[in-house]
């Protein structure tokens, strides 16, 4: 298996190094080599911000971050980062946007970096109880509920 790489893109205050922490989580649980790298830049003001996964089994990631296009996945919270990181993206790779989730049926606007990690899984053989798990390690126990109805949400598109 070769690495596979994820980059989760968005504007700061958006979720997107949670996502990524969980799909860290997630694969290493699972015996995957994984390393993480993120770019705050002016995050904390709403600036763009983004965060590398990188994973595979049986052989060794040697660098966190992604090399402009080897991304087999792009997750962008946020329309206006799409152009911003496009170029990561390999060519073939998927491209998913908050225009893949009916957002209207989300119960916390917040909680749309959970059912893009619900979109996400789809395209892996991870089960749903196995991203349930990473999700409620990393999030407090009175977001549980909330996020697997987020995370079901985003594996019905």
């Amino acid at each position: 298996m070769s690495v596979v790489n994820v980059k989760f893109a968005g504007l700061g205050g958006t979720g997107v190094i949670k996502a990524s922490d969980v799909m860290a989580e997630l694969v290493f649980e699972q015996g995957y080599d994984v390393k993480k790298a993120e770019v705050h830049g002016m995050s904390q003001r709403g600036g763009s911000i983004a965060s590398d996964v990188r994973f595979a089994r049986g052989e060794e990631v040697q660098s966190p971050m992604i090399p402009t296009g080897e991304a087999d996945y792009l997750v962008v919270f946020d329309e206006t980062q799409v152009v911003v990181n496009e170029a990561f993206l390999k060519q073939g790779g998927v491209l998913l946007t908050p225009a893949d989730i009916d957002v209207s049926k989300l119960e916390n606007v917040k909680a749309l970096n959970v059912a893009m990690l619900g979109k996400l899984s789809k395209h892996f053989d991870f089960t749903v109880d196995q991203w349930t798990v990473a999700l409620n390690k990393l999030f407090a126990e009175k977001f549980h509920e909330g996020n697997k109805k987020a995370f079901m949400l985003g594996r019905e598109g």
